[in-house]
Order: C-alpha cells, then sequence, then structure tokens
C-alpha cells in the first residue's frame, strides 16, 4: 500500500509578500496585476478571501468587494527561490517527488519507515523554521485522495485518510471535490440527483460512460477513491512561452514590436535556465485582438530569432487589423523520446 503525501502552500505568493513586509500582516493582500480593468489577481491571502476574493479574478472587482485591499505586483523570482528552497526539504525525505506548481507537490514515502503522518508534520514543520511559510498537507494511500485530503485542514493543518476509511470517506464526499469534475459536469449530476459520490457509486460504468463519454470510466473508479497513478518524477515538457496584457490596446504593429522585444529577451533568459533539455521544434507568436479574438502564427525552427518572431508577429497582426490587447511568444519542444526525459522543475500557475 502507497504512502503519498500531498503538500500544499497557504497562500504561497501572498505569504511571502506579507513574509517580506510586515506591515502587510493583518491586511487583506493579493498579488496580481494592475488597478484596470485588464488586471488580474494571481492569488490573495485568507483575509482577502472573507471578502469573497479569489485568484483570476480582476483586479477592479476585488477593489469594489473590498475597497482597502492591498494589491502587491508579482515577484516571481522570490517565488521560485522559496519554492527550491522547499523542494530541497521534500528531498531530505524522498527522491519521489511530483511537483504540481511552484507551490506543491506529491510525495511518495512509502519506502520509509514512519508513518506519513509523522513524516509530513515534521517537513511542514521544517518549512516554517526554514522560510516562515505555512504548509498544509493530505496523506492518504494514493495522489487523488492526498489531493482532496490536503485541502481538508488549511491553513496550516494536515489531515490523512487511512486505507480502512476510504469507502467511509467517499460515500458522504460530494462529487464537487473530485479531481476533474467541474461546474459543468457536477451541475449535470446535479440535475440527475446526484451530489455526492456514494450517490454516483450507484451507477454503472456503462451508465456513466453514456453521459460522460471515456470520463465516464474514470469517474466510476475516482467517486470510489481508486488511483492508482504513481508519483511521476519525470515529465515531458512541451512548451516553454510568456505574455503580456497590456493596460491600453496596441494601434499598430510597430507598437507589437516595440513591446514584443522585451518578451523575446525574458524568454530567452527562461530557455538558458532549461540547457540541457528537450530541442526545440517549433517557435511562436500568440495574439488576442481587442474584439478578443485569438491568433497563433508558429514556425519550425530551433532558435528563437528576433527577426523570427518579428515575421511571426506580422503576419499574425495581418490577420485581423484589429488593436492587439495580448502579446504572447514561445517555443513548443520537441518530443522526448522515454530514456531522455527530463525532470521538470516547479512552473507557475495560478496559486491557490
Amino acid at each position: 500500500m502507497r504512502k503519498i503525501i500531498h503538500l500544499d502552500m497557504d497562500c504561497f505568493y501572498a505569504a511571502i509578500e506579507v513574509r517580506n513586509n510586515p506591515d502587510l500582516r493583518g491586511h487583506p493582500v493579493a498579488v496580481g496585476g494592475a488597478h484596470d480593468r485588464r488586471g488580474v489577481l494571481t492569488t490573495c491571502n485568507y483575509e482577502a478571501r472573507a471578502f469573497g476574493i479569489r485568484s483570476a479574478m480582476p483586479t477592479f472587482k476585488a477593489l469594489q468587494k473590498c475597497p482597502h485591499l492591498i494589491v502587491v505586483p508579482v515577484h516571481f523570482d522570490a517565488y521560485r527561490n522559496e519554492s527550491r528552497r522547499i523542494r530541497a526539504l521534500m528531498e531530505s525525505y524522498s527522491e519521489l517527488i511530483e511537483p504540481l506548481s511552484l507551490d506543491e507537490a506529491y510525495l511518495d514515502v512509502t519506502h520509509l519507515s514512519q508513518s506519513a503522518s509523522e513524516v509530513a508534520s515534521k517537513l511542514r514543520d521544517r518549512i516554517y523554521s526554514t522560510t516562515g511559510l505555512t504548509a498544509s498537507a493530505g496523506i492518504a494511500p494514493n495522489k487523488l485522495l492526498a489531493k482532496i485530503a490536503s485541502d481538508w485542514k488549511k491553513p496550516n493543518g494536515q489531515f490523512e485518510i487511512q486505507p480502512e476509511e476510504v469507502a467511509d470517506f467517499m460515500g458522504t464526499l460530494p462529487v464537487r471535490r473530485v479531481w476533474g469534475i467541474g461546474p459543468v459536469t457536477a451541475s449535470k449530476l446535479q440535475s440527475l440527483g446526484i451530489e455526492t459520490c456514494g450517490q454516483m457509486q450507484q451507477m454503472t460504468s456503462i451508465d456513466l460512460q453514456q453521459l460522460f463519454g471515456r470520463f465516464g470510466a474514470e469517474l466510476h473508479d475516482l467517486c470510489r477513491g481508486h488511483d492508482d497513478r504513481p508519483v511521476e518524477t519525470r515529465r515531458e515538457r512541451k512548451s516553454l512561452s510568456t505574455e503580456q496584457t497590456f493596460s491600453t490596446d496596441l494601434q499598430t504593429l510597430e507598437e507589437c514590436r516595440e513591446r514584443i522585444l522585451p518578451m523575446v529577451d525574458e524568454l530567452t533568459k527562461d530557455l538558458r535556465r532549461h540547457q540541457g533539455g528537450p530541442e526545440i521544434a517549433k517557435v511562436f507568436v500568440k495574439i488576442k485582438f481587442a474584439d478578443f479574438s485569438r491568433t497563433t502564427v508558429e514556425r519550425t525552427g530551433p532558435e528563437p530569432d528576433p527577426l523570427v518572431y518579428h515575421d511571426l508577429l506580422a503576419e499574425g497582426f495581418g490577420r485581423s487589423g484589429q488593436p492587439v490587447r495580448l502579446l504572447g511568444v514561445g517555443v513548443r519542444f520537441a518530443e522526448l523520446k522515454p530514456q531522455r526525459a527530463i525532470q521538470l522543475e516547479f512552473e507557475f500557475t495560478n496559486e491557490e
């Protein structure tokens, strides 16, 4: 039986900002975009969440809900540095680590004689003493249950689901708590009178597949707490990119060219940090226009040459003629053979 820990840092980006600036302590704090209709929050602390503020909320809406909200800019270098320190602490317990983002990861500690709960508690204590940041943990016999459990006693807590407790736990669990069940699927299940996993367990695999296609077969296992996925220490990265949404639409191709050069520089620096990884197969430019239509132009090529990006930008800009609200540049990597798979570092996602 596996012993899996899902470690999830509490309000990671916001917690770092508050730690670095003690004057913010006790105030509603959010990390994210500018104070206009284009800015979007990356995350916020629990004081801000009490006002109904959440990640991915437009900044202007958050300020309507909480006029005294303190919005600080994103400092990704600081977050990455802390993530590396936390990763080093994890590695002192297990080599079987699957990072999901900068602020969360799975650990397989089956090989340790200590209980997973004891390991999680010690790891959380060491993270706090080293970084001043708190973490929550879920402990369970598989990844599905561990991730559900890590949210059970947030913030700064941990919760364990023992193997013999799985059936009872899943019987009363709301279906919305299961990985992969979003608002649309949950609404469809609710229309059928199904709100808990125990109720979903009354449906056959065929019934669920008729309703949800191939995902129905997965649901048949997930609602019972079954999950055989191993902790994967190696993942193939498919792309690397950077993008920017502008507070004022760019009207001309020349304006776009001026704004794209710093992004190409940033992308080049990121690629240097990934030297030794997969080869570049394609380069691309992404454009979102003022009417919210999108286009992506890509070209086969091994190098992120600024001149190539200029050509791709010109082609993409010419497809609409509309002002531009977002630009992005990136590369797509060649598919790796299994023996060349590389270990993925923590990557940024919207942090909860």
